[in-house]
């Protein structure tokens, strides 16, 4: 009977630390303390998937119970050794922490725990994804971590370490496990293609490495499906034809065409590939891969680890046809079009567009380099490399009207016989005529105030919201001016007093309705003969008993004008609610 297959994964799981690759910290950290007998209770180690966090929990567990241990080198050959590789030790406790999440489980585990090994020197838990336990479980578990027995060990693993309380880490010696390089992968993939027997070119196996990501278990499970249908030799062209992959030189030869605009040869490059199977998802992706070897490769980088692709394959006409931020911007457009793909109407749509789109690349220019242009061009100017020249503007003839004389024809003069003359007098030249002869402009006349512009004075103080000052500005009985100042004159006290109180808004005014800002006074001018500064009612009172009208201090002279406010209360122009009632001899 044939041996049963065994899965590259399983078969090149390490047997001893010497074979663990890429986790060269976590090597030597376990050796020595295992060699100086400085054993812990509890272990965490953390790091993303198949880099050999699990293996390294049963390395761990086969050095502490081997029978020659603990040692940092098992020998592999004892039955603690053998159970321990075929997972049939009943001391070395391989648990699913995604099965057993409930504090119940924990529980079973906690009273385990009392019982000692029955045939090793170590009890050992390995716990993988530990991050899936509860929140019961895991403080179900604090105790038992903290002060378990001296033959117990707790081995945690997970990939989600940020999921983990840190009252349990705080309890663990922590491990951090890396992804491991693509060298150290290829390598291994050369090593299981020899044990199989079969012949895999340099970048068929460069192509799985990249596509593992870091991860071994990973490499090993793609090398497996390649394997299957490859047969004796494993090459690139068989992955691109099976696995439905566009390629490197494939999208190469769409980017050029698209770049230098013709539409028709980039629209039947993807119509190839759609045919050939290639699906939406990995176009896409095969051009974001693309994209970002050009923008490492135009930084400079040139080792084939980092950029993904040998040297011998980018297309140097493309990465000196494009610059950085092009790159960048066309490397971005293809990842928010890989977000959003899930909800377009046709992938294949989405692709042909931005695709079509990038015949503008070229010309397209980044903010910081239009900035920089920008500072040359000041530089430029300022040291006089360039020259800015004003454009032309067009000289209008302006034409003057003649007078009445010049349009008039002038009579031809009768002929004259020429008179004969010795010395002939010379042509005077012509005399220069002022080019502004005609256009000179006026002088700019002064401002100047006058009664005529109460009325636009009164408007901009009704929209002031000034109506007292609006209505006594009409009795202003003249204007003066001196130096630019002007004085408003008025015989009537309660005008002047409501102005005076006015004084800056009416300068207000007269700014908002002539556009100037003149110097603004007020005087009040009484008259001093006749009887007119009397009130009307006053001088009734004299017809009719006769003798003369005297002024006394107790008498408010009031103008004729304001006889119909005498009996009402006057009020302060400022609205302050103060006022002085009329006197009762009036």
């Amino acid at each position: 009977m044939p041996a049963a297959y065994e899965v590259t994964a399983t078969r090149k799981r390490p047997q001893d630390f010497d074979r663990l690759v890429g986790q060269d910290f976590v090597v030597s950290t376990l050796e020595n303390a295992i060699k100086e007998r400085r054993i812990a209770h509890a272990y965490l180690f953390s790091g993303p998937r198949g880099v050999g966090k699990t293996s390294s929990a049963r390395l761990l567990a086969k050095a502490l119970n081997c029978e020659s241990g603990p040692t940092p080198h098992p020998c592999g050959t004892c039955d603690s050794c053998q159970a321990i590789a075929q997972s049939k030790s009943v001391d070395v406790i391989e648990i699913d922490g995604a099965s057993n999440t409930s504090v119940n489980d924990i529980r079973a585990i906690k009273e385990e725990v009392m019982y000692p090994p029955q045939s090793s020197r170590y009890k050992i838990y390995i716990i993988d994804e530990v991050h899936m336990l509860s929140t019961s479980a895991f403080n179900a578990l604090l105790k038992t971590i903290e002060e378990p027995p001296e033959y117990i060990i707790f081995i945690f693993a997970t990939t989600e370490l940020q999921k983990v309380p840190a009252t349990i880490r705080s309890r663990c010696q922590q491990f951090r496990f890396h992804l491991i390089g693509q060298d150290l992968i290829m390598s291994c993939l050369r090593s299981a293609a020899e044990d199989i027997g079969v012949e895999a070119d340099e970048d068929a196996l460069f192509w799985i490495a990249r596509e593992s990501t870091g991860s071994m278990r990973d490499a090993y499970t793609l090398f497996d499906q390649v394997a299957a249908f490859s047969g004796d030799h494993i090459t690139l062209q068989k992955i691109r034809e099976k696995l439905s992959v566009a390629g490197f030189g494939a999208i190469a030869s769409i980017m050029r065409d698209a770049i230098s605009g013709d539409r028709a040869a980039t629209l039947d490059g993807l119509s190839e590939l759609f045919s050939s199977g290639v699906s939406a998802d990995q176009i896409i992706k095969d051009t974001a891969d693309f994209l970002r070897t050009m923008m490492l490769y135009k930084a400079g980088i040139r080792r084939t680890d980092i950029l993904g692709s040998a040297l011998s394959d980018i297309p140097e006409d493309i990465v000196d046809a494009l610059s950085e931020e092009q790159i960048e911007a066309a490397l971005k457009a293809f990842l928010n079009l890989y977000r959003d793909i899930r909800y377009s109407l046709s992938p294949r749509f989405e692709i042909e567009l931005l695709f079509l789109r990038l015949s503008s690349l070229p010309s397209m220019v980044s903010a910081s380099e239009l900035v920089r242009k920008l500072e040359d061009l000041k530089k430029g100017v300022a040291d006089g490399s360039i020259v800015m020249k004003a454009p032309r503007e067009s000289i209008k003839v302006l034409q003057v009207p003649k007078t009445e004389e010049q349009q008039a024809p002038a009579e031809m003069p009768a002929p004259q016989q020429p008179a004969t003359v010795e010395n002939p007098p010379m042509p005077e030249a012509p005399v220069e005529e002022d080019e502004d002869d005609g256009f000179a402009e006026e002088p700019e006349k002064p401002f100047s105030l006058s009664l005529g512009d109460l009325g636009a004075i009164a408007e901009a103080l009704r929209k002031m919201g000034k109506a007292a000052a609006a209505r006594y500005i009409s009795n202003i009985e003249r204007i003066d001016e001196d130096d630019g100042a002007f004085t408003f004159v008025t015989s009537k006290a309660l005008a002047y007093n409501s102005l005076k109180n006015d004084e800056k808004s009416l300068e207000k005014a007269i700014a908002a309705a002539f556009g100037e800002d003149p110097a603004i006074r007020l005087r009040l001018e009484e008259k001093e003969s006749g009887d007119s500064v009397f009130s009307p009612r006053m001088r009734e009172l004299k017809a009719v008993f006769g003798g003369n009208l005297i002024r006394t201090g107790k008498e408010e002279n009031k103008p004729e004008e304001e006889d119909a406010a005498e009996h009402e209360p006057v009020r302060n122009a400022e609205d302050n609610g103060l006022y002085t009632e009329p006197d009762e001899d009036d």
